[in-house]
C-alpha cells in the first residue's frame, strides 16, 4: 500500500488493515488458522467488518434515509487530472494511463537540455534556433572566429578581383550588337570569375564550419569554449579538412567537365548554337549530380572534426547518416542558406550602394553595369561582405553541425551519450534544463 501523504488507495482499510484499538495477529488465539484470515467474531464492537467486501475502488459512503448518495469520484483519464503519487496534483506520471501507471496528463518527461538544444530528435526550427542560440550565448568566440575567417577570405577575393580577374566580360554581355563568339567568351570569363569567388567563399565557409564545430559541440553540452581551445581541438584535423575540401571540389569540377565535354567538342568542331545548347544542357545535368553528391557528403566535415576520422571514413560516415534522409538534409541546408543569404543581403546591399556612390562612376554607372570596379568600390563593398559573413558563417556552420548531431541521435541514439557527457541522465538531474 502506498502511504505517501495525499494519496490513499480507495477501498483499503486504514493503517494496513488495522483499526486503532483492534487486535493484531499476535492477540489472536492459536487456533491453527492462518493469521491473515479474519476471525469469526470481532474483538471489539467498533470493528464490524463484513466478510464480503466490495472490490477496491467501488466503495461508497453509507447513506441514511432520504439522503442522496454522493457522486462517485472522477475516474482517471478525461476530466480532472488525478493527483500525482507525491501528493501534488500537477503534471507528471499519474494513474490512469492504459495498463496502469503511465505518463498521464503530463505527457512524456521533457528531454534534457543542458545546452542549446534538447537531447532528442530535432525539428527544423530547433536546429535553426540552436544555431542562433550558440551565436548569441557564446558570441565572443563565435564572432571572433567568423570575423577572422571572413577577413582573410575577403582579402583574397578583393585582391583577385582587383589584380587578377578580368571584368571586361560584362561589357560584351551588355552590348546588344555583340557577336555569338564574343558572348561566349564573355560568358566564359564571367563564369570563371564567379566560380573562383564562389570556391574561395566555399572554402571560407567550410573552414569556419570546422572551427565552429568544437564551439557548437560544446554548446550542446552547455560548456563554453575559447577561441584558443577551439583551435587546439581543430588543429590536428586541419590538414585532413583541406584534403577533404580539395577532393570535393575536384569531384565537382570533374563531374561538370565530363557533363559538358560533348557540348564543348561539338562547339569546337562544328560550332553553332547547337554546341552551345548542348554545353548548357550538360552543365545543368552535371550540376544536378554535383548537388546530389555534395548533400550526400555534406556531413563529412563535422564527422571528420568530431570523430577524428580520416577523409575516406568521414565521407563514408556522411553517406551513412544522410542515407534515407537526403531530401530532409537538403531542405534544411537550403533553408539555412536562404536565411543566411537574406541576412547577408540586408547588410551587404547598403554597403554596395555606398561603394558605388564613392566610386568614380557613381550609383547610376553601377546600375547600368558599365562602370569599372575600382579599389574604392572593392574595399567598401568588401567591408560589407566581412560584416555579412561574420553573421552568416555561424548560421550555416551551426546548422551543419546540429544537423549532423540530429542525424546521429536519430540513427545511433547519440542523445544518451550526450546526456552522460553532460552529466544529466534525465530532466531532474543536475545541470539538466527541461525543454522541448
Amino acid at each position: 500500500m502506498n502511504d505517501t501523504p495525499g494519496w490513499t488507495s480507495p477501498g483499503s482499510a486504514p493503517s494496513d488493515g488495522q483499526e486503532p484499538g483492534a487486535s493484531g495477529p499476535a492477540d489472536r488465539p492459536a487456533t491453527g488458522e492462518p493469521a491473515d484470515r479474519p476471525s469469526a467474531e470481532p474483538t471489539s464492537p467498533g470493528t464490524k467488518w463484513s466478510k464480503e467486501q466490495p472490490p477496491p475502488g467501488q466503495w461508497s459512503a453509507p447513506t441514511g434515509p432520504g439522503q442522496t448518495p454522493p457522486p462517485p469520484p472522477p475516474r482517471p483519464g478525461w476530466g480532472t487530472p488525478p493527483p500525482s503519487p507525491g501528493g501534488h496534483g500537477g503534471q507528471g506520471r499519474g494513474y490512469g494511463g492504459p495498463g496502469g501507471y503511465g505518463y498521464g496528463w503530463g505527457g512524456p518527461p521533457p528531454a534534457a537540455k543542458p545546452g542549446v538544444i534538447p537531447l532528442r530528435p530535432l525539428g527544423v526550427g530547433e536546429i535553426l534556433d540552436g544555431a542562433v542560440s550558440t551565436m548569441r550565448t557564446y558570441w565572443r568566440t563565435v564572432l571572433g572566429i567568423s570575423l577572422t575567417v571572413a577577413i582573410f577570405t575577403e582579402i583574397i577575393v578583393v585582391l583577385l578581383q582587383g589584380l587578377v580577374l578580368d571584368n571586361t566580360g560584362s561589357d560584351a554581355l551588355n552590348d546588344p550588337d555583340a557577336t555569338l563568339s564574343e558572348l561566349a567568351d564573355a560568358l566564359t570569363a564571367t563564369t570563371v570569375n564567379s566560380g573562383v569567388i564562389f570556391l574561395i567563399s566555399l572554402i571560407g565557409t567550410v573552414v569556419a564550419t570546422a572551427l565552429l564545430t568544437t564551439v557548437t559541440s560544446r554548446a550542446v553540452l552547455g560548456r563554453p569554449v575559447t577561441t584558443r581551445e577551439a583551435w587546439r581541438d581543430a588543429r590536428p584535423q586541419v590538414i585532413k579538412l583541406f584534403g577533404l575540401i580539395v577532393l570535393l571540389l575536384l569531384m565537382v569540377a570533374g563531374i561538370l567537365l565530363v557533363a559538358m565535354l560533348p557540348g564543348l567538342l561539338v562547339t569546337a568542331t562544328a560550332g553553332g548554337e547547337g554546341g552551345v545548347a548542348l554545353t548548357a544542357l550538360g552543365f545543368l545535368a552535371g550540376a544536378l549530380v554535383a548537388v546530389w553528391l555534395m548533400v550526400r557528403f555534406s556531413l563529412a566535415s563535422p564527422a571528420l572534426m568530431l570523430e577524428k576520422q580520416g577523409i575516406k571514413k568521414a565521407m563514408g560516415r556522411s553517406t551513412k547518416l544522410v542515407k534515407g534522409s537526403w531530401w530532409r538534409v537538403f531542405g534544411i541546408q537550403l533553408l539555412a542558406t536562404v536565411i543566411a543569404n537574406i541576412v547577408a543581403s540586408i547588410i551587404v546591399i547598403p554597403f554596395t550602394f555606398l561603394a558605388a556612390a564613392l566610386s568614380g562612376d557613381g550609383v547610376s554607372g553601377f546600375l547600368e553595369g558599365g562602370g569599372d570596379l575600382g579599389w574604392t568600390f572593392l574595399v567598401v563593398s568588401g567591408v560589407g561582405s566581412v560584416i555579412g559573413s561574420m553573421i552568416t558563417f555561424p548560421i550555416t556552420a551551426g546548422v551543419t553541425v546540429l544537423l549532423y548531431i540530429d542525424q546521429r541521435i536519430r540513427r545511433e541514439a547519440l542523445d544518451l551519450e550526450l546526456a552522460r557527457a553532460a552529466g544529466s541522465q534525465g530532466p531532474g538531474s543536475p545541470g539538466a534544463v527541461p525543454g522541448s
